[in-house]
Formats: C-alpha cells, structure tokens, sequence
C-alpha cells in the first residue's frame, strides 16, 4: 500500500514511531505545509526507507511566504527521496480576502516543481475553478495530484484533460459523501491515488479517531465496494499508479 499524502508531524500523534512502524512494507509520501514541516520531512526521508516526501508552502501559511523558504524548497528538489512539491494551492474556506498572494505562490512553487520535474501536489478548498485556471495557464505535460478531491465528478473530467491525478482519501466512507462517491465512480482506476491526510479525515468506523496511514486500506475497500473490484486489485492499480508518478524506483 502507498499512502500518497499524510502529516507526519510528532505533535500530532502519541506516538509517531509506532504510527510509521504499523506501515512496515508499505510506502508513506509524507506531506509539507509550512517551513517547519518541511524541514521534518527531509529528516523524515532521510531517516526511513519507506518514507518519501514532498515539501511546500500551502495556501494559508503565510508566514511561510517568502524567498527564503522558497529557496529552501528549490534545493533541497536533489533529494531522490523529496518526489514532489506540496502541498500547495488555494484556499477561499478561510481566507478568501487573500487571494492574490495565494495565487502568487501557488505559480511560484509549480514554476519550481517544473523546473525540477517534480510532482505538483495541489490543495483545493472552496477554490475549484480559480485552480482549473491556473493549472490550465501554467502547467503542460506536468504530473499533478488534487489532494484530497473534493469537487464535482463534472469538474473531475476537466481537470483530468490537464492530466490531473485524484487522491482519494477518508471522506469517501463517510456516509454524505455522495458527490465523492459519484466521482470515483466515472475516474478510471488509472487516475486514482490512495491517500490518509493523517492525522486528518480519519474513515469509518474510526472517524473521530486520529487518523494514521494504516488506515489507508479502509479507502481501498471502499473504492473497491464502489468500483466492484477486489480489494487486492484496487491496491495493485493504485500502488502502481503512485509508484510511476511520483517515481519511487529510483
């Protein structure tokens, strides 16, 4: 199993050794937000064999905005083990009034991601046709991931023109989840990615819990409930979707 998109942050868990340790033979990308986080995750990678990383200044971390951590993003893309920039995007649910810097850094960083020809990880919230836009603008031929998608299935099949790749995560058990649902009913099983955001959106029936990327498995069965697949096949297609994108065999 792959985990393409979790936080693996110690203040968020009782304990992280153990998290990472319940996902032995199996692969985590964890996922910066912020300078400090992406400072964790370079420890991260360095110190796990299973643990990939993307780094990023995500769309309401302002105090993250500047040249330095830019700079600090741009150098550390020699990693091997640093497989993409992320997460990285808008968001209007909590700060619609500061669109244009948003917007700002949010082309900044997929000019980098594209000069390194690493995966562009997008966060998407309440923001769906101002991102449609600027991925159309300044992305070509890109891999890209719309992390946790959260759109409509119509939208869906637009944003796949832009060869967009969909993380599908714990929302998709929760029982409103309709319009989720319907999305991943018309994607092909080569457009899919699994993905916790632990410690966040943790699936039935541990909704509520914090969530962990163990749980990744809880997404897969229902994909594969929705999808009329076996589960085993569902872990197959999406381990190899996510080993060609982000490039986990070199």
């Amino acid at each position: 199993m792959i985990d393409t998109h979790c936080h693996l942050e110690k203040e968020d868990y009782e304990n992280l050794e153990q998290v990472i340790k319940n996902m032995d033979g199996n692969i985590m990308i964890a996922s910066g937000y912020d300078s400090k986080s992406n400072r964790n995750v370079i420890d991260l990678v360095n110190k796990y064999d299973n643990i990939y990383g993307t780094i990023g200044i995500h769309p309401t971390e302002y105090d993250s905005m500047n040249e330095e951590e830019l700079k600090f993003i741009e150098e550390n893309l020699s990693n091997k083990k640093i497989v993409g920039v992320g997460e990285i995007g808008l968001d209007y649910y909590w700060d619609a009034d500061k669109k244009d810097i948003q917007k700002e850094y949010f082309i900044k960083q997929i000019e980098i991601a594209r000069k390194y020809n690493k995966v562009i990880v997008i966060h998407s919230r309440e923001a769906c046709q101002d991102t449609y836009d600027v991925l159309k603008e300044y992305t070509s031929n890109n891999k890209i991931v719309l992390h946790c998608y959260s759109y409509t299935k119509e939208m869906a099949k637009e944003f796949k023109k832009l060869g967009v790749k969909f993380g599908i995560g714990g929302v998709l058990t929760f029982k409103n989840a309709n319009k989720l649902k319907e999305t991943v009913e018309i994607l092909d099983m080569e457009d899919i990615l699994l993905e916790t955001d632990s410690p966040y959106l943790t699936p039935e029936p541990f909704r509520g819990k914090t969530n962990e990327p163990k749980n990744i498995e809880l997404v897969a069965k229902k994909i594969a409930e929705i999808k009329k697949l076996k589960l085993e096949e569902v872990l197959l297609k999406t381990t190899e979707n996510a080993t060609l994108l982000f490039d986990l065999n070199k």
